[in-house]
């Protein structure tokens, strides 16, 4: 068995000291320091991005109307994470005759991420593989998978991550990380690649997605680092346990999902050969909303010292971000800090259940958390 080395961090106790030292003061503007990915990755998933701009929504900073892309850029983030759908039909008939796009298709992340390198950032590509989310509570197969026998869903997922990963190398787009699942902690493609039913078959498929993205690096002189992505740190240690004798060993990062109101980290000091990642995190910055869609947030679940305004929110954030470079993690993505208002639709609603939780208040205007990326922080 591989003996692990790295820690993943013990997030609880340290956000509970930290909330002990007071309100965090925000360095001045001429002190604000901007990192290499290479250093740590200040990341965001902007996912929602194209389709916000495209349905009437507005970014500012500082009252000034900006590209989020180039607002994210300007407050030290370094990579932007976009999610891909295999056939996301729903997210243009949720328009109806209105609709005349897909979104979070290839055609829209590829849009995205030529935008985020134009910006001067890197890029982090999530295959969901599945035609709508695919999360913690479900992996569903994309519809023209579903009858495969496993040999050639096999197949068929190689060819599409290769096809999709060559698409971008040809357009000059290649990512610099990539990962082959988002919080696949029930396993991915079910229910063939049933993570605790049948772990070997998972191991299968998931070996044939990364030798596609280590073929398509080796084409290009991006070599993207493969992530795999859990959901909740608390469920990492059982997730990867038994999984490297199967023959699961060629992944470069361990992600996970930390979000305060779906879990109340209990102490982990697992070790892994890996480096380790915070995939998506949030805070929110008010209880209040702008539109009809209810939003997405648990009071009862805040962290103490840490209330729900833009001082708490970015107290968080910063904190949150120094607990993972103490615990030698290299990096931290903010989840959708972009899902502001606007006429954006969905199967559940108009708007946004996630403008709370936003790097940006309720008129679309850059608020304090967004410089938690710039701060100087003990390396």
């Amino acid at each position: 068995m591989i003996k692990h080395r790295l820690y993943i961090f013990l997030f609880l106790l340290l956000l509970i000291e930290c909330s002990k030292t007071g309100p965090y003061i925000p360095p001045v503007v001429d002190e604000r320091v901007t990192y290499s990915a290479d250093k740590f990755v200040m990341g965001a998933d902007l996912s929602y991005a194209n389709q916000i701009l495209d349905h009437g929504g507005f970014y500012y900073d500082s009252g000034e109307p900006g590209d989020p892309y180039a607002i994210f850029k300007n407050h030290g983030a370094n990579v932007i994470r976009f999610r891909l759908f295999y056939n996301p039909l729903w997210t243009k008939e949720v328009y109806g005759t209105d609709g005349v796009q897909m979104y979070n298709d290839f055609n829209d992340v590829k849009k995205g991420i030529g935008k985020a390198k134009a910006a001067g950032m890197q890029v982090c590509l999530d295959f969901h593989y599945s035609d709508s989310w695919a999360d913690a509570g479900k992996q569903v197969s994309p519809a023209a998978w579903q009858s495969l026998t496993l040999p050639v869903l096999k197949d068929s997922l190689y060819k599409y991550t290769l096809r999709v990963m060559l698409g971008l190398k040809d357009a000059g787009l290649m990512p610099e990380f990539v990962q082959p699942g988002n919080e696949i902690n029930p396993g991915m493609l079910l229910p063939k690649g049933d993570r605790w039913a049948k772990p070997d078959s998972l191991v299968y498929l998931l070996n044939a997605a990364i030798k596609a993205i280590r073929d398509a690096g080796v084409q290009d002189s991006i070599n993207p680092k493969i992530i795999i992505h859990i959901g909740q740190p608390e469920n990492v240690s059982s997730w990867f346990n038994g999984l490297s004798d199967r023959g699961l060993t060629d992944y470069d990062i361990i992600g996970f999902s930390y979000y305060y109101n779906w879990s109340s980290t209990p102490q982990i000091k697992s070790t892994f050969n890996k480096d380790v990642m915070v995939m998506e995190t949030a805070y929110p910055w008010t209880t209040s909303g702008s539109d009809s869609y209810p939003d997405i947030i648990s009071t009862s679940s805040l962290v103490s010292g840490y209330p729900a305004s833009t001082s708490g929110q970015y107290k968080y954030l910063h904190d949150l971000t120094q607990a993972v470079i103490s615990g030698k993690g290299k990096g931290v993505f903010t989840w959708e800090p972009d899902w502001i208002t606007s006429q954006m639709k969905d199967p559940w609603g108009i708007g946004s259940p996630w403008e709370c939780n936003t790097l940006f208040d309720l008129t679309g205007n850059a608020i304090t958390g967004i410089r938690f990326m710039s701060d100087k922080y003990n390396f």
